[in-house]
């Protein structure tokens, strides 16, 4: 692939002839990707029984599920704090049931790094998009960085510094948003901050970034960090290694009060979850809204996927509810947020790339 923008008359030439259709691209747990048109996808009325979206191994499950055209950008971040790009007609085109290729095939990643996130751009040419977009990211250790979307506007083939990460902290999240988005940043500990996203001003690509929250103690790490776009709609859901969980509103839907109150970043925040020995750590902290699907991956290797939908919303300093049974001394090893079952099973053609079907719960056992 040739991504520099010296790249030949006869490449130019072919991003011309290329369709800009639009297509669903689909990336795994495992970092498998694949884009399929759009028309492969029928439509169905809600409630409709779907059909196949993906071939996944047994120990995989659909991650990431993008709506696109195919001279969209998908930008990838590491935990080394690397971005590469990928033109969306680049990505290996599959059936609707094919498991797509390797993400480590298809850039220049280091062996000892990994892929921590994945952002779709819609145009890098476009002025007013890249100087009024913004990417986002957190590190372990509470650093968080702002840098405008421009930055990343001239793709290079072996990649870029995205920022300039500590030699004892690594990236953890990268999200795009509007400069007008709200951060929220959780704690191994059971805090979080919310902070507006101007309280971070934009940097350089090679800045080390400033502090978003203050660890709990030198034990104490960043297990995730949310954008919110719609705080109205949106809840918190936080999960702990010993299986218990919760879905907090952002704010009061009575009174408008704010649950989680915005702050100026580098604080200690607020307590999301009251961690105890029978909760254990906090490991993750999620956006979602009744249209998510919830898959919770064991040490033991066991998946369970859960609707968002069922789990009833709580209080902020509480404890939550038993999401899972563990056995024995099995721990929650990650979990994500994924498109729920009727995104993957059939796609309604709309503006949005909404998705139609039906959602289930299901377990599967993990090789």
């Amino acid at each position: 692939h040739i991504f520099h923008p010296c790249f030949s008359q006869s490449r130019r030439r072919l991003v011309v002839l290329i369709p800009n259709e639009k297509v669903v691209i689909t990336i795994s747990h495992l970092g498998y990707i694949k884009r399929t048109p759009l028309s492969e996808y029928r439509q169905q009325n809600r409630g409709g029984v779907g059909s196949r979206g993906s071939a996944t191994r047994n120990e995989d499950f659909l991650e990431n599920l993008f709506y696109a055209t195919n001279h969209n950008w998908l930008l990838v971040f590491t935990q080394k704090g690397k971005c590469f790009w990928m033109r969306v007609f680049d990505i290996p085109e599959g059936n609707k049931t094919a498991k797509g290729r390797a993400i480590q095939n298809l850039i220049n990643i280091e062996r000892d790094d990994k892929v921590m996130a994945y952002i779709n751009v819609k145009d890098l040419k476009d002025e007013d998009y890249v100087k009024n977009n913004f990417i986002i990211m957190c590190t372990k250790n509470g650093v968080i960085k702002k840098t405008s979307l421009e930055a990343y506007s001239r793709p290079r083939t072996n990649g870029i510094n995205a920022i300039n990460v500590r030699e004892d902290d690594q990236l953890l999240e990268a999200k795009l948003t509007n400069g007008e988005n709200e951060i929220l940043m959780a704690l191994k500990s059971g805090r979080c901050i919310r902070f507006p996203e101007a309280k971070v001003r934009p940097m350089g690509r090679t800045a080390t970034g400033v502090r978003g929250i203050t660890l709990g103690g030198p034990k104490d790490q960043v297990v995730g960090m949310v954008c919110i776009d719609r705080p109205a709609e949106e809840t918190v859901l936080v999960v702990s290694e010993n299986g218990y969980g919760k879905r907090t509103y952002l704010n009061d839907p009575e009174d408008g009060e704010a649950v989680y109150r915005i702050t100026n970043r580098g604080g200690k925040g607020v307590k999301t979850l009251n961690v105890t020995e029978k909760t254990g750590d906090l490991i993750s902290i999620k956006s979602v809204t009744d249209d998510h699907d919830l898959m919770i991956i064991n040490k033991s290797g066991i998946a369970i996927r859960m609707v968002v939908e069922n789990m009833r919303v709580m209080g902020r300093a509480t404890q939550g509810v038993k999401l899972i049974n563990l056995k024995g001394k099995d721990q929650i090893a990650a979990v994500a947020k994924v498109p729920t079952s009727k995104d993957e099973e059939g796609v309604l053609e709309g503006e949005d790339g909404l998705l139609e079907g039906d959602a289930s719960n299901e377990v599967a056992e993990l090789d």
